[in-house]
């Protein structure tokens, strides 16, 4: 009998002995009062023997039988060596006709002696990191894609840098993509406060690192690296969010109470909020930030010979063309001639862009002058419209550049123009067919343009303003020249081509026009 029952037998007795009453018995048992007197019968009536479980002994009915049991160790240890549990039960399900669970098959294994073929690694016991003694030893820095601005604003991305030693919000700035300029002004932010850090705690995001499998040789640094480095920060890369888990942490903070402050400011704009989150930050680091172990800072002063609105900025080589310009996205630069070089065609050269947005440029350290280039002739294709003749010609052919219309159409449209102007009504075409959306032409004019054309109109614009040519235009923007022309000429985003219904018609209203000349 097991240590339960005997101390079941040892109660009854006190009751059996008029030592102990029913209810006292029951509370020491732990079972009620009417269970009690029944075990209190059965114990009268067949002794010790009643207070076992009628099951002991007897082999349950759900039991794996003796013979399968045996099967499956033979078959594991022979025929389905090496498959794992998982996979022997599969096996044992398909082809030997043995149907059971993983568990049951992994129970027999282990009973047996035959554990898994496939270690798993044991469960790592991990310590919680103490914070660093001193201040500027480690600066946590991390970003946030939130409704900051919840339904009143542009969705907007948070940049922190947390101080590992006291937990304050160093540097925060609100943007509205996590890229490396944000990250650069964070830095500047960072570095013109507190000083220069020891080192940078961050996760692999395309700002900190290269992620490419393939990248070429030898492997390139981003603009943040090649910037810290200067510096002299130490770059360390987290593994897991965990690993960083005071900037997370604080950020996860920041979208509960800084959305609320943010509410309360009225802030809509990124300008707004962050002049809120700028009177925030004393009060928040105020309340929450805890005492270094170690009070000297361990934040560097920057040193007067360097500067750091040209050490904390992107830096890019450039090769200058003949024509002594140079690339720089979707801008072309003029380089001016120098006092020492009148030329630089074929010369490498370094294009800073500070964080403020003003450009520098130098070459082997020297300050090189530029200004805009003027754009080619190239760029200019279709300003003049010389194609057509005629004032009223001109401006009614400007917005239907890439139409397709006959000369019979545009003289239409020249009439229609002319008489929305007068208030009058051209014979052979009424109110319908002049502005109403029964006019196929008109129609035509005044569609809406997809978003895909919208977008690659936009592109070509913006790429013809900066001077680039249609081959240029067409290679980047991964079109055809014809399509690159197409869109360089036309003012306005060009929709499809009218079908042959509404091209039929629009011959038809012409013809009518004409004849009534």
């Amino acid at each position: 009998m097991n240590q339960k029952e005997q101390a079941r037998i040892q109660v009854l007795n006190s009751v059996l002995e008029y030592q102990l009453p029913i209810a006292e018995a029951a509370e020491v048992i732990g079972v009620s009062q009417r269970h009690t007197k029944r075990l209190l019968a059965a114990y009268r009536k067949d002794g010790a023997a009643a207070l076992a479980h009628g099951n002991r002994g007897r082999r349950p009915h759900n039991a794996v039988p003796e013979a399968a049991a045996a099967a499956v160790v033979k078959l594991a240890s022979n025929h389905y060596a090496g498959a794992n549990h998982s996979h022997l039960t599969e096996l044992l399900r398909e082809r030997e006709g043995i149907d059971l669970s993983r568990p049951t098959v992994r129970h027999i294994l282990v009973k047996a002696g035959l554990g898994s073929p496939r270690s798993r690694r044991s469960p790592q016991h991990r310590f919680r990191r103490r914070r660093m003694p001193q201040e500027g030893m480690l600066v946590q820095i991390d970003g946030s894609q939130h409704p900051w601005l919840e339904e009143r604003g542009p969705k907007l991305v948070l940049l922190l840098a947390v101080d590992d030693a006291t937990g304050t919000v160093a540097q925060a700035v609100f943007r509205t993509s996590e890229d490396t300029r944000g990250y650069l002004v964070l830095l500047e932010g960072l570095v013109r406060q507190w000083g220069i850090p020891l080192a940078l705690y961050s996760d692999r995001h395309a700002a900190f690192k290269y992620n490419a499998r393939r990248v070429p040789v030898p492997v390139e640094t981003t603009q943040f690296a090649r910037v810290i480095r200067e510096l002299g920060i130490n770059q360390i890369f987290a593994l897991s969010p965990q690993a960083k888990g005071r900037v997370e942490r604080m950020m996860e903070t920041f979208q509960d109470r800084l959305v609320t402050e943010l509410r309360l400011a009225c802030a809509s704009t990124i300008g707004e909020a962050d002049e809120a989150l700028q009177e925030f930050l004393p009060r928040f680091n105020a309340q929450f930030a805890v005492a270094a172990e170690h009070f000297d800072s361990a934040y560097r002063p920057v040193p007067d010979e360097l500067s750091l609105t040209e050490t904390i900025c992107l830096n890019e080589t450039r090769k200058v063309g003949r024509d002594n310009t140079v690339k720089y996205h979707w801008r072309v630069l003029q380089l001016l001639p120098g006092t020492d070089r009148p030329s630089y065609a074929g010369l490498q050269v370094n294009v800073l862009e500070r964080t403020d947005g003003e450009m520098l440029m130098r070459y082997h350290g020297e300050v090189v002058d530029f200004q805009e280039a003027p754009q080619p002739s190239s760029a200019l294709w279709g300003a003049t419209g010389n194609s057509f003749s005629g004032p009223e010609l001109q401006r009614v052919a400007n917005g239907v550049v890439n139409s397709h219309l006959n000369e019979a159409q545009r003289n239409l449209l020249v009439a229609l123009e002319a008489a929305d102007e007068e208030g009058a009504e051209v014979e052979g075409v009424d109110a319908k067919d002049r502005g109403g959306k029964g006019n196929p032409i008109r129609h035509s004019l005044h569609r809406t343009p997809t978003p895909a054309q919208q977008a690659r109109w936009e592109a070509v614009q913006q790429a013809k303003r900066q001077g680039l040519s249609l081959r240029s235009i067409a290679r980047k923007l991964g079109m055809s020249r014809v399509a690159a022309r197409k869109y360089a000429l036309a003012e306005s985003p060009p929709t499809k081509k009218l079908s042959a219904k509404e091209r039929a018609k629009a011959e038809s209203l012409a013809e009518s026009l004409l004849a009534a000349d």
